[in-house]
């Protein structure tokens, strides 16, 4: 069975063929970067009028590369959220159609089950149970993973996201969109050490984040040193290193807690150079194991929802033909989808 994944959340355009037996067969993606540059962050319509330019064209080529036929195709899933309701209508709407022109399922997706699974891309690849460190855009979790469908939420941020905190941050610099990318750049020409910021909910005792606070924190130490702007880049590597001791720390605690031998990371976070770096070090030292997706697989992208689509038609063994009906979703806990 060959499943069509589409992801149309927010600025990435992602298509991609998933084969049941065979794994992934190909993918394609558009960014939307250069587009909501000049706005500093995105621009909801413009997000959702560039899906509309984009899905099928990218179909197309996908079908095109992978010398796959539309009749070959089992099933379509797309992401029903959460995320831009514009945007998710357009990868709904063309999903649901194309489904049932073809006579065959529509699957829609939870976005952030297609992050939590997305390891699975990557080689090797981790078994069931893990844990996850979902460190998307909007969300920091740590979820107990014990299969498709079977997670439970071990902790999460109590105000922003890491992600959020990354964007903010890097917007207080001065630094531009997308922001935790440049925020990673310069930090990485920072001085070690010339500033120390607050961890927050270190030793909580829990597995839940903040990072609200840090972000103030970072906003008064800017303002302290606004005449001094080449200390922007050690501003930045403090706050990347509060940022991810605390992801590190609280991951570690997870393996702890439940017992379990392997930690998987996904979202977009996960691509930080520097929190892999630390999760290799601290996990490993500790006798565990640390699965990271691809770069490519860590932010948005059609491989994820084309698996979480395949895996949940398994699951599922069988399901009615789509009649053309579909929702969107945009804001979904992720708990609604649990088993």
């Amino acid at each position: 069975m060959i499943v069509l994944g589409l992801e149309t959340s927010c600025d990435e355009t992602g298509v991609a063929l998933y084969h049941v037996e065979h794994g992934l067969l190909g993918h394609v993606l558009h960014s939307q970067i250069s587009l909501h540059s000049e706005y500093g962050g995105v621009v909801p319509e413009l997000a959702s009028r560039d899906h509309i330019r984009r899905v099928l064209p990218l179909i197309k080529t996908l079908l095109g590369q992978t010398q796959i036929s539309l009749k070959a195709i089992s099933a379509i899933a797309y992401t029903q959220g959460p995320g831009l309701a514009g945007a998710l209508l357009t990868g709904a709407s063309i999903g649901a159609s194309l489904a049932y022109a073809l006579g065959i399922p529509a699957l829609a997706v939870h976005h952030l089950e297609g992050h939590l699974l997305s390891p699975l891309l990557s080689r090797p690849a981790p078994t069931f149970p893990f844990v996850a460190l979902l460190v998307s855009g909007g969300h920091t979790q740590l979820m107990l993973v014990e299969g498709v469908g079977r997670y439970q939420l071990l902790g999460e941020t109590v105000d922003d996201a890491a992600g959020e905190a990354f964007d903010k941050t890097a917007k207080l610099l001065g630094l531009g969109y997308p922001g935790g990318q440049r925020l990673e750049e310069i930090a990485r020409t920072g001085q070690p050490g010339k500033f120390r910021l607050p961890r927050p909910m270190l030793h909580s005792g829990d597995l839940n984040f903040s990072f609200s606070g840090l972000k103030t924190a970072v906003a008064l130490l800017i303002e302290q040193h606004k005449e001094d702007s080449e200390s922007y880049a050690d501003i930045a590597l403090a706050f990347e290193e509060a940022v991810t001791d605390v992801l590190v720390t609280k991951s570690a605690a997870s393996l702890t807690m439940t017992g379990l031998q392997r930690l998987v990371v996904a979202g977009g976070v996960g691509a930080n150079a520097r929190l892999r770096q630390k999760l290799l070090q601290r996990i490993q030292a500790d006798g565990t194991t640390v699965f990271f997706p691809e770069l490519v697989f860590c932010t948005d992208n059609g491989a994820m929802i084309a698996l979480a689509g395949a895996l949940r038609l398994q699951y599922a063994q069988s399901l009615p033909k789509c009649n053309g009906s579909f929702s969107v979703k945009a804001r979904w806990p992720l708990d609604e989808i649990m088993e």
